[in-house]
């Protein structure tokens, strides 16, 4: 098995981790959630729309030896998303890791065309929630140590474009939080750092991107592809672990492929 996908790499100190990850019901959220749990650590695999894929990805878990609680709600809601860590870390009896990884587009709009409900829904969902789910996860991550990674983008690095600056404006905001978030939790034994992925092929891109739109990022991509879901798994695998990153902290990973270099 290839290392990208978690399968057949070995890194001793997640086994038995407890770890909710936001968004894993398909795209890097499953890859990441098969991942982990092939390292042996206890997934609480959110989902909010696609329920019959994050129920599959559940039973895949199940049948390869893995643990996976499937939990349900909208991080776009506060109160949901202080109900999905409480649920998770309930259910566990406690947490040890927080992947902050639901988001969407929500559309492209030119900024020039955004009207306030479309700021809130992409905000709430690509921002807030993410300090939402960090605060409510902190009392948890905290008895032990732990650590959070956000899904930040290229698009917060290179201001998006096609309609998907809000989109872009919201991640950037995300790797500065990573940053901030970095400097305040170390102090109680809690890492936060962020990966950036780039131009990668995942449902999200079939719902917002045109062949054309496809075809003209593989243009801007030294490797001369765009990404895959598993492409990322390896920075996230890397910063959850304590003996692979400990003394690394408030970092965005770029996994783009070379189609930014920073």
């Amino acid at each position: 098995m290839s290392a990208t996908t978690g399968k057949g790499l070995v890194i001793p100190d997640l086994a038995g981790k407890i770890i909710l990850i936001t968004g894993a019901s398909t795209g890097i959220g499953a890859a990441l959630a098969s991942a982990f749990a092939g390292q042996g650590a206890r997934i609480g695999l959110h989902y909010h729309a696609s329920a019959a894929a994050a129920a599959s990805l559940a039973d895949t878990i199940s049948a390869a030896g893995g643990e996976a609680f499937l939990v349900r709600g909208d991080v776009a809601d506060s109160r949901e998303v202080a109900r999905i860590v409480d649920e998770t870390a309930n259910h566990f009896g406690g947490l040890d890791g927080l992947i902050n990884n639901a988001g969407l587009m929500l559309g492209r709009v030119a900024y020039s065309a955004i009207t306030d409900a479309h700021y809130e829904a992409v905000m709430n969902l690509n921002a807030r929630s993410v300090i939402v789910a960090c605060r409510c996860a902190i009392p948890w991550l905290k008895r032990n140590g732990g650590f959070i990674i956000n899904t930040s983008s290229i698009a917060a690095r290179n201001g998006a474009g096609g309609g998907a600056g809000l989109y872009g404006s919201a991640k950037a905001f995300v790797s500065n939080v990573t940053r901030g978030m970095a400097k305040e939790l170390i102090a109680d034994r809690i890492r936060v750092n962020a990966v950036a992925p780039g131009f990668i092929a995942t449902p999200f891109h079939e719902r917002y991107s045109t062949p054309a739109q496809v075809e003209a990022a593989v243009q801007t991509i030294p490797m001369g592809r765009v990404g895959t879901a598993e492409d990322c798994v390896g920075a996230y695998l890397f910063l959850a672990s304590a003996a692979l990153s400990g003394f690394i902290i408030g970092q965005v990973v770029e996994v783009n492929g070379g189609q930014l270099m920073p």
